[in-house]
């Protein structure tokens, strides 16, 4: 496993350490962020899985909306 995997995963395990202690909207930007992290990188599949996780466990916050928003974009490129 090369060096840039193996940091993010750290970074990854770090974030959902994070996601423990916040509120809601904390929680969903948290994972709003991973998922236009994975995007960048190319993983569609894995930043689809993140925006479906938002607007399952939050759909009440305005991050939801935004996940919303750039799920329908990826899926229309």
């Amino acid at each position: 496993m090369s060096i840039y995997k193996q940091l993010v995963g750290v970074f990854l395990a770090s974030g959902l350490l994070v996601l423990g202690c916040s509120s809601a909207e904390d929680k969903a930007t948290e994972l709003y962020e991973l998922a236009a992290f994975e995007q960048q990188q190319l993983n569609a599949e894995h930043a689809l899985k993140l925006y479906d996780r938002i607007l399952a466990e939050y759909p009440n916050t305005q991050t939801a909306q935004k996940a919303k928003a750039a799920r329908e974009a990826l899926l229309a490129e």
